[in-house]
């Protein structure tokens, strides 16, 4: 895997600066073929110990278990703004903690983050080809993201989401949204709480009964016996919702 740094980053939507991971396959060097790519949230906790929140998601064990299953990516992890990441991550405001700016984020990786990484790298652009993932709040933009701007993005991993945020109107989303196509992958962990489990499990009905199937391949949803609201977990969940995503 090699991996590429872009440094202080600016987000004219959100007026602050980030840095953003450009991981590459092992290939990437060796050809001129162009590759998918998985925009994942939360960047400081992929790869490095030194900047993770509460241990990493191993990305590079990931990265090569996909290359053995024949998949091969580019993989963005853009940094969170610190104490504004909540604020970022959240569509809408909250009456216990405030923020709403999801909207300003997502258009940040719409028009600054995306153009950037297609100029730069042989990416292949079209929304088909193109990923979201987060875990957590995380996963609350990535599934906004996935709704609201279908014309980006084709596919979505959204890992324990904070579907509670604002009130719950994330479901409001699904519903009032054109019917979404692409390809979802959904989990949560057992030991997560009920309110929790409840949420994901409502999240996939609705998104089922806006035309998502299990049957046909275009939903997957995961409840993990043993999982935690934890990176841990994440990662070791990771390679087959990627898998699942990049088919």
């Amino acid at each position: 895997m090699i991996v590429r740094t872009l440094d202080h980053v600016w987000s004219p939507q959100l007026r602050n600066r980030r840095r953003i991971d450009v991981y590459l396959p092992t290939s990437y060097s060796a050809g001129r073929d162009r590759y998918p790519v998985v925009y994942m949230q939360d960047g400081q906790n992929l790869s490095d110990p030194d900047t993770a929140f509460a241990g990493t998601w191993e990305l590079e064990t990931t990265v090569d278990d996909l290359a053995h299953r024949g998949l091969e990516a580019i993989i963005v992890g853009i940094d969170h703004a610190g104490e504004a990441r909540i604020a970022e991550y959240s569509p809408f405001p909250d009456r216990r903690h405030g923020g709403g700016f999801g909207e300003d984020y997502v258009s940040f990786l719409v028009e600054t983050v995306k153009p950037r990484i297609d100029r730069t790298f042989r990416s292949r652009p079209g929304r088909e080809s193109t990923v979201i993932v987060g875990s957590s709040m995380g996963g609350l933009i990535s599934a906004y993201a996935f709704l609201t701007r279908g014309d980006v993005f084709g596919a979505a991993g959204v890992m324990s989401p904070s579907l509670w945020y604002g009130q719950g109107r994330i479901f409001d989303v699904v519903q009032s949204v054109p019917a979404p196509k692409g390809r979802v992958y959904i989990d949560v962990g057992a030991y997560e709480g009920t309110a929790t489990v409840r949420n994901t499990r409502r999240f996939a009905r609705l998104l089922t009964r806006r035309g998502l199937r299990r049957k046909d391949g275009s939903l997957r949803f995961v409840e993990d016996p043993r999982g935690r609201h934890s990176e841990d977990d994440w990662a070791r969940r990771l390679p087959d919702a990627l898998e699942f995503l990049l088919r």
